[in-house]
């Protein structure tokens, strides 16, 4: 027996410290997005997959002298620890970035993070134990779904259509969920060019939505990664946190602004909480790059970067129309896709019978990757479901990746036609207009 465990713990095959890990452990696996990486780089494969800004349109000359002169003239702080609250400076400028959403925000209630991921990271921190339920719109953020399940939280979904989650829907799920002895404790939700179904909550629904979750005690987070990525309108959407500053936590980053290698985000909470955020910040990691903080901020103070916004906005309208315009060319009957106003993503709804998991690997094999459907759901559904992303692939490429893409589906229901149905129709969150309506 003890010879059988020193080959477990000597051997290459087997993890000599399964039984050591804690019960969190188990539900940190890779997003389905993660895993795609290694096959969508390939130069050969038209990626529809990753939501990846193109930061090749950044001023990349402008960005090196203003590194070398925040080495030049602040190198001693800028490479020393920080607070693990943020820069004060770049604290003041993230408030009048959100400004341009109507937040009027402070700069002692904003806690500066690795981007909005470690923002939600330490907000479920503080707030869920393990068996806390979390609400979350469906279908919803993957990596959203990977920070509840490693703090082993229970994930509910609630329906989501065209103008987003609809209020009678959550009103229903926290009721019920109340009934049943597991009230929700966070609801979370990406109300604006919502990643991955690319809709947005309307104008009409988010004073509803707020007013549903101050009624039943649950905590609102928005995160608002694209709110400044407006395609439609000259005007971002007013945020959640704007009307309901004491109901609301509100994650923001510059990674699809600026650009993702930086790693700022940050959250602005009620003071009480922040001061939580800012002690879960301090044990987590001490204190983040300074040098990345003092870079984005004299990049914001001295950059015209509202312009730059401009031509980011336009670089990927061209890109959204390419994308919407070959869906309606190129996908067969039965084939439904959202519209969205902004963001990076469009929601594909399959025909009946088709799972998209399932699909990838001939999807791939005809040299076009998406995620299916299923990586944006805790509970499995999605199977007849995909998402696009039109933000990085240049315009020939969308329109090639949507024209294999459109190949591959035509195959498949070539092959339902003859052997019948190949997988169940799950849930797939909004239903997208059909592409004769499109």
């Amino acid at each position: 027996m003890q010879s059988g465990e020193q080959f477990s713990r000597s051997g290459s095959r087997v993890d000599p410290w399964r039984g050591h890990y804690a019960a969190r452990a188990a539900g940190m696996v890779a997003s389905e997005v993660r895993a795609l990486f290694a096959v969508a780089s390939r130069p050969e494969i038209v990626s529809l997959a990753g939501g990846m800004p193109n930061v090749s349109a950044l001023p990349m000359d402008a960005i090196g002298a203003l590194m070398a002169e925040l080495v030049a003239e602040r190198g001693p702080v800028a490479l020393q620890y920080g607070s693990a609250q943020g820069d004060p400076g770049l604290r003041e400028t993230i408030c009048r970035v959100m400004a341009a959403e109507g937040i009027d925000g402070h700069p002692d209630d904003v806690v500066v993070t690795v981007g909005s991921q470690q923002a939600l990271d330490l907000v479920t921190r503080v707030f869920v134990d393990p068996g806390d339920t979390v609400v979350t719109e469906a279908p919803t953020y993957v990596t959203a779904i990977g920070v509840f399940a490693a703090y082993q939280a229970n994930i509910v979904h609630v329906a989501m259509d065209e103008a987003g989650v609809v209020p009678e829907a959550l009103a229903e799920t926290f009721a019920r969920l109340e009934r049943e002895g597991r009230p929700a404790k966070l609801f979370y939700t990406v109300p604006t060019f919502q990643n991955p179904a690319g809709v947005t909550l309307s104008a009409e629904r988010r004073p509803r939505v707020v007013e549903v979750c101050r009624r039943a005690g649950v905590l609102l987070v928005e995160d608002n990664p694209y709110g400044l990525l407006h395609l439609d309108g000259d005007e971002p959407m007013r945020a959640l946190r704007a009307d309901a500053p004491d109901d609301v936590i509100y994650l923001g980053s510059f990674s699809k602004t600026l650009a993702p290698g930086l790693r700022v985000g940050w959250a602005l909470a009620p003071a009480a909480v922040r001061e939580k955020l800012v002690l879960a910040a301090e044990s987590a990691m001490l204190s983040h790059s300074v040098f990345n903080q003092l870079a984005v901020d004299r990049y914001l103070r001295t950059q015209p970067w509202p312009e730059q916004m401009k031509d980011f906005r336009a670089m990927y309208r061209e890109r959204r129309g390419v994308m919407l315009d070959a869906l309606e060319k190129y996908m067969p009957p039965g084939v439904a896709w959202t519209r969205p106003a902004g963001g990076f993503f469009v929601w594909v709804t399959l025909p009946e019978g088709l799972d998209s998991k399932a699909m990838l690997p001939r999807a791939v094999q005809s040299r076009v990757a998406y995620v299916p459907g299923t990586g944006f759901y805790a509970d499995g559904g999605g199977r007849q479901a995909m998402r696009l992303s039109y933000c990085y692939p240049p315009p020939e490429r969308i329109r090639d990746g949507v024209r294999l893409l459109a190949d591959v589906i035509g195959a498949e229901l070539r092959m339902r036609d003859i052997f019948g149905t190949s997988a169940p129709a799950n849930s797939t969150g909004p239903q997208a207009p059909g592409p004769d309506q499109a």
